[in-house]
């Protein structure tokens, strides 16, 4: 009866592959800001790993400004380098550069790299926050409100798909000179080869970017910029309960609503401030007629829209009890996050070590929590998360730690487990 309610309400029927209090989409046309499908598109939503779209955008705006150059060295705070996976694996003290960090952040989804330039730029990563939100409001996005820099679960912080899409347009629009990194399939820090999250890169033609995220709070979510010919969209599915059925949604979406898309640029869409991050923090602090509104662009659904969303703020997700298990109890702030080791991000492709197999989700993130801390060198630059598979009706919950470049990596990662008396085998995922 929901999917009946939600089809007549949006005109199409809710993805079966996402879940239904989580789910938001829109698709904008790039060009003249025509909402060409929503659903639920104004709703307040989790944003995950998308948060990092705006960290980026302070990073690029300080760019421009001439604040800070691509071979700026930023360096890791122990705050920083203690940021759970996915990370770029910095110790404290250490520092790489600015263009180091834009890509970590984009490919590789780095937690301590987002921490890192958001200390850097904002003297705090609270203040930096601050500075987000007060972006945000310069920009438009009325929805949204940001407390970190990565997207780790935080009950406080929120978005709609409308203000990502927003984002997006924003990010191409603003710094044309910086976009293409979004494009990145790939990038090698030291002898490491990090791959973009983003798998619909180079799979669906005219996919240019922008970004992935995902918490178990907030299911997979992407933003994805397509260009085809003079026709340009923006498009943003939130809450898809996988990777593969989220991007599965979006190239239906781009499918079906390019063709509609105009050929015919006819501006900018969003307002661009020549404030920098900290005068737009000040002017957000200050009340009434002197906080930052954002300038509109006339007769375009976007801005109406955007001045018409009364978003809520989500609930703040409810605790996970630990049915029965292993010696160290998950905290109830974990069942947010999936993995185990509250990286915002989603399972990554290549080898895996899979540690353990069980009917119980909480069993599952418990042993890998349990293995984690056990073996935390031979898994400083894995990330841990739970893949579910379905055998004679009962779901089960593979427990296992990727990232691995290579068959022989992931092999010699489970041999020295088996040392620790940790059972487990390589898989291809």
């Amino acid at each position: 009866m929901l999917v009946i309610m939600l089809a007549l309400a949006f005109g199409a029927a809710l993805p079966v592959t996402a879940y239904a209090d989580k789910y938001a989409a829109v698709v904008i046309d790039a060009n003249t800001g025509k909402t060409l499908f929503a659903a639920k598109a104004d709703a307040s939503r989790y944003p995950a790993s998308l948060t990092k779209m705006m960290t980026l955008y302070l990073t690029f705006e300080a760019l421009q400004a001439k604040k800070i150059s691509k071979s700026t060295k930023i360096t890791f705070s122990k705050n920083a380098a203690a940021e759970p996976p996915t990370k770029l694996g910095v110790r404290a003290g250490g520092s790489v550069s600015v263009e180091t960090i834009i890509y970590s952040l984009v490919t590789k989804s780095a937690n301590d790299s987002a921490t890192a330039i958001a200390e850097h730029l904002g003297g705090s990563e609270d203040a930096f926050a601050r500075m987000m939100t007060a972006k945000a409001r310069q920009l438009g996005m009325t929805g949204t409100v940001f407390r970190n820099a990565h997207g780790l679960p935080d009950a406080a912080q929120h978005t709609t798909a409308r203000d990502m899409a927003m984002l997006g347009i924003a990010l191409r629009e603003h710094f044309p000179q910086y976009y293409s990194y979004f494009s990145t399939r790939s990038f090698k820090h030291g002898k490491r080869r990090m791959a973009n999250h983003n798998r619909l890169l180079g799979r669906i033609k005219g996919v240019d970017g922008i970004k992935t995220g995902y918490t178990r709070a907030s299911g997979f979510n992407l933003v994805s910029s397509v260009s085809d010919g003079n026709r340009r969209i923006v498009a943003t599915v939130m809450g898809g309960k996988s990777g593969a059925s989220r991007d599965s949604h979006m190239a239906e979406l781009i499918k079906k609503y390019m063709p509609q898309a105009s050929g015919r640029n006819t501006g900018p869409l969003v307002a661009s401030s020549a404030r920098s991050p900290i005068q737009a923090l000040v002017s957000a602090m200050l009340p009434g007629k002197n906080a930052p509104t954002p300038d509109p662009r006339p007769h375009t659904e976007i801005a109406v829209a955007l001045a018409q969303a009364k978003p809520t703020q989500p609930a703040d997700p409810a605790p996970v009890l630990v049915e029965h298990g292993y010696a160290e109890p998950i905290p109830a702030r974990m069942a947010d996050i999936d993995p185990v080791a509250t990286a915002a991000i989603e399972p990554p492709s290549g080898w895996a070590v899979q540690v353990a197999s069980s009917p119980s989700e909480v069993e599952a993130r418990a042993f890998l929590a349990k293995t984690n801390k056990q073996a935390a060198a031979i898994l400083a630059d894995a990330s841990s998360y739970t893949v579910t598979f379905d055998k004679e009706g009962v779901t089960y919950y593979r427990a296992r730690f990727g990232g691995f470049e290579s068959k022989g990596a992931a092999w010699d990662a489970c041999n020295a487990l088996k040392r620790k008396k940790i059972a487990c085998y390589a898989v291809m995922q």
